[in-house]
């Protein structure tokens, strides 16, 4: 039986959605962390919940942009895989996970060459296990990409995509206005206190495409994403990067079962990353939300001790059998909840 998600009076505001889940951790689950060599010299680290089994599920917890396991989402999602009795494992992207990366490239929102090295890794030494993952935000846009680009070649049986700026330059400008501006500028910060410290580091500040002076006047996405994203990694600017990066484009090609939700008032969104009917693959099952805000979904208790939506909503989806589309009648799903 699907679930739905309402909110309650008190976290109707989607900043309250957005920002209490971030302020009310869970506690942090023990984890041990596994350090993965990349073919091109650099490494990214996997922090697994449990010891995982060949034979038993493996979840892979995609974070979003700064994100790692110390983020609420993935506290959360952790402590649930194992109460269903999952092995699950937080990929986390270059520079991510407390240690800078080696190289002078970082990672980027349509980035899935590590994301397709882990699960081919996993794949390799638990052959037997069935794999799924279930992406948030940034995190999200590089698992709908993956779905989509990998096609039948996708090594996951299901993923869930969560709150993905699936078009990327509609998103960005969202940010340039109003209160979203201050998630704007937090997220910033943070991004060129790390490309600062790469600037700093003799082996790579010749390989940077910027001065320091230049870093400091970087003070929004379309700006940074222009300047530092797009030259470190290939893409000839700003909105070549965008455009290769949306996930949008790549929902219909997907033929593995994948959730895709999103909240109508995420500060972080703009209708621009909300499918049409026809952008949907008959393996895409699509929840379109009234209220949630940004990876909120809070649901009930209260703000001292919220409950959550998406981990329930989660493991539901991952449980089910069967393939999506002989689960609904329409040719994709395509459902508003109000």
């Amino acid at each position: 039986m699907k679930t739905l998600f309402t909110p309650p009076w008190w976290a109707a505001s989607p900043h309250v959605q957005t920002i209490l889940p971030f302020i009310f951790k869970v506690a942090r689950p023990i984890t041990f962390r596994q350090r993965q060599e990349l073919p091109d010299g650099d490494f990214i680290d996997l922090d697994w919940l449990g010891q995982a089994q060949n034979g038993a599920p493996i979840l892979v917890i995609i974070h979003g942009l700064e994100g790692n396991t110390e983020s609420h989402y993935a506290r959360r999602m952790l402590i649930e895989a194992k109460k269903a009795k999952m092995s699950a494992v937080v990929h986390h992207h270059r520079g991510c996970s407390g240690e800078p990366n080696r190289l002078a490239r970082s990672y980027h929102s349509g980035d899935v060459n590590d994301l397709a090295h882990t699960l081919e890794q996993l794949k390799h030494y638990y052959p037997d296990s069935p794999l799924y993952a279930v992406g948030y935000s940034l995190g999200g846009n590089v698992l709908a990409k993956y779905q989509g680009s990998k096609k039948q070649h996708s090594l996951l049986e299901r993923a869930v995509v969560v709150s993905a700026p699936l078009t990327l330059g509609a998103c960005a400008k969202r940010l340039e206005s109003g209160f979203s501006t201050l998630y704007q500028r937090f997220l910033i910060k943070r991004l060129q206190h790390k490309m600062l410290d790469k600037l700093n580091t003799a082996d790579l500040t010749e390989q940077m495409p910027i001065t320091k002076e230049q870093l400091k006047m970087l003070n929004t996405f379309y700006l940074f994403d222009d300047k530092v994203t797009a030259p470190l990694h290939g893409f000839i600017d700003v909105n070549d990067y965008y455009q290769q990066s949306s996930g949008l484009g790549y929902l219909q090609h997907i033929t593995k079962p994948t959730l895709v939700i999103h909240a109508k008032d995420d500060p972080f969104m703009t209708d621009e990353v909300i499918p049409k009917q026809a952008q949907l693959s008959p393996m895409v099952e699509y929840e379109l939300h009234e209220c949630g805000g940004h990876v909120g979904f809070v649901e009930g208790g209260w703000p001292w001790k919220p409950r959550f939506y998406l981990e329930r909503r989660i493991i539901e989806f991952i449980r089910t059998t069967g393939d999506t589309a002989t689960e609904h009648d329409t040719s994709a799903s395509l459902v508003s909840h109000k």
